[in-house]
């Protein structure tokens, strides 16, 4: 009878197995699926295809070449701001300032010391070269084309003045910029005041050349002024006031309105 009953206790076990031992399985099931779902979602990044450049490396400098889809570089000192075949904007640009010196012959008329006899003066006192002076230095250090005034801004119109900014560009390159102005009295006399304008700032980018230099030196203005001028009483006929005036020596009589 105990060999029976062990028997029958060997099949039970067998037939049931232990709770622990069940518990494992469905662990290990778990396990399996878990990884079966993460391989089905994994992303496999696609290969990147190497560039034909990288294909072969030159090991020599007989072995490079370079593409000739590659723009060979530019050695504009002003490439961004030129316009149609290569030439410069000269609204914008600088091409050229300072890049060399002129010629010792164009530099000794440059640099030529002024005429007293071309010099002028105002009733005010204020010396000056006439603006034709100036043309006649440039077109015999440069000769006639040149040389020529570019504008760099749109004409200002004010109340009662008129202003716009020039650049002087000599044999293709920027030698100075200023901008000039002139006052007007009625809108009638705009476009004389501009082209007024115009060559007030021709006279200031001569500076930068040299030209007449010497109207900007105090000792210079004081010599001459006693040298070539002189100051007189005038008296306006219409209003009878008195005033002092300065003209040249060499100048005739002050004419209406004033009478000296």
């Amino acid at each position: 009878m105990f060999s029976i009953a062990c028997r029958l206790s060997a099949r039970r076990t067998l037939a049931c197995p232990a709770p622990h031992t069940a518990r494992t399985s469905q662990f290990a099931l778990k396990t399996v699926s878990a990884r079966s779902f993460t391989a089905r979602a994994t992303y496999t990044k696609p290969k990147e295809e190497k560039p034909a450049v990288a294909e072969s490396l030159a090991t020599t400098s007989s072995e490079f070449n370079v593409s000739s889809e590659i723009p060979p570089p530019s050695f504009s000192t002003d490439a961004s701001q030129t316009q149609n075949e290569g030439h410069p904007d000269w609204s914008k640009s600088y091409f050229g300032l300072s890049t060399q010196a002129f010629p010792k012959e164009t530099s000794d008329i440059l640099l030529a010391p002024v005429d007293p006899l071309d010099v002028e003066i105002k009733p005010d006192g204020l010396i000056y070269l006439p603006e034709i002076k100036y043309r006649r230095v440039l077109n015999k250090a440069f000769g006639p084309g040149g040389w020529g005034l570019a504008p760099r801004s749109e004409t200002n119109v004010g109340p009662k003045i008129v202003s716009r900014e020039y650049a002087l560009v000599c044999q293709g390159r920027l030698v100075g910029i200023a901008r000039g102005e002139q006052e007007y009295f009625e809108p009638s006399g705009i476009p004389t005041a501009t082209e007024a304008c115009k060559s007030n700032a021709l006279m200031r980018c001569c500076k930068d050349l040299g030209i007449a230099s010497e109207l900007w030196d105090p000792r210079f203005i004081r010599e001459f002024k006693q040298q070539h001028c002189t100051e007189i009483f005038a008296e306006h006929l219409l209003t009878k006031k008195k005033k002092k005036l300065w003209r040249r020596k060499d100048q005739s009589k002050f004419t209406y309105p004033y009478q000296e």
